[in-house]
Order: C-alpha cells, then structure tokens, then sequence
C-alpha cells in the first residue's frame, strides 16, 4: 500500500513506474510477456519490500501496535509511511510534491492499458481521486484505513490501528526519518534498476 515510496524509488519511466506498482498486482501475470523495464521494475518493488520487513526501525514501529491490531500493522505502516514521506518530501526531494504527482500519474496513466483488471482499477482511482492528496493530511490516512478495513471480507479491527497510530505518531515519525534515506541508499546500491529514483532527479 506504500504506492508513493515505490513510485518514488522507481525510475522516471512508464514501464519502471508500472512494474513498481505491478508487485501489490502481479497475480495471474505472466512474467514472462513483461518487457524487460517493467520487469526490472517488478524487481525493484520487492527490493524495497524486502528490505523495508527486514530494517529495525519498521519492526520496532511494528512493536508499537497493540497485539490484536499487529497482523494489520505492516499495512497500516506502509500508509502512515507515505503521509510521512509526504509531510518531510523537501527532505528527500528537490521537486515540488505536486510536479512529482503530476509526472508519476502522467506515466501510469500511458500503461493502463495492459494493466491488470485490479490494478487499472485502483490506478485510476488513485489518479482521479488523487490518493496522494488526502495522505498529506493525517485524516486522510485515517480514511484510507478506515476504506480498506470495509474491504476485508472478514471481522477484522484493522480501522483500530490509526489509535496506536495517534498515541506512538512522535516515535514513529522519528523512526520514519531513520528508516527512509536507508533505504534510498540501498535501492541505488543495490536495487535492479540503474539511474537516478525519480523523486531524487534535480530539477
């Protein structure tokens, strides 16, 4: 669910941007018809991924959540972490926020086409509705937490997350800005793509 940190670490191309996207949606893909950018994208994404389940601060930010609420936290987390990516972007970014939102949208939009059904469906939304917008508000996470608890098909208290959001928000907004350039870092040491992360070209 962190779509605006994996836009942010792909590359400023159409196919990086949609394989960067495509690993919440790969089911039923065959790999094996994806160019090779879309899938160094795809490779991109669970580098982030990984590395990001593995890193300390966000196993400690896990932590923070009470027991009952813990299998929800990783997600819950993923969307707290764009708010904050957002609220910090002139940390991380020399472009303006809503230029970046504008050029990433600009080049999904060129590859709905071939997405899959799901995923053009949440893209588009995510475009018209401009998701990114109502994360830079607090409440607009709440909201968004609060959508995706309706969705899950079973009794569930994912929606009691953004509680133990609110009471730990100091600690895991400074592990945020302890986890985030760590993991720039490792995505342009190590990850598949080569050149500079999108959100990282100086304009």
């Amino acid at each position: 669910m962190n779509y605006l940190a994996h836009l942010f670490l792909a590359q400023p191309t159409a196919d990086s941007h949609y394989g960067n996207l495509l690993g919440d949606f790969r089911k039923g893909v065959a790999l094996a018809t994806l160019s090779n950018g879309v899938s160094k994208g795809l490779e991109n994404h669970y580098t982030v991924d990984k590395f990001t389940d593995s890193h300390a601060s966000v196993k400690q930010a896990k932590a923070l959540f009470k027991p009952e609420h813990r299998r929800f936290a990783p997600v819950a987390i993923d969307m707290l972490f764009d708010h904050l990516l957002i609220t910090h972007w002139t940390r991380f970014s020399t472009i303006p926020f809503e230029a970046f939102c504008e050029q990433s949208f600009s080049l999904l939009e060129k590859k709905l086409p071939v997405m899959p059904t799901t995923m053009q469906r949440s893209v588009s939304h995510m475009i018209t509705h401009n998701w990114f917008a109502d994360y830079a508000e607090f409440e607009g996470i709440g909201f968004a937490i609060q959508a995706v608890a309706k969705r899950i098909r079973f009794k569930n208290d994912f929606a009691q997350c953004v509680q133990d959001i609110e009471a730990n928000f100091t600690l895991l907004n400074s592990l945020f800005l302890g986890f985030f350039p760590a993991l720039i870092e490792h995505v342009q040491q190590h990850g598949p793509e080569r050149g500079t992360p999108s959100g990282l070209i100086t304009v």
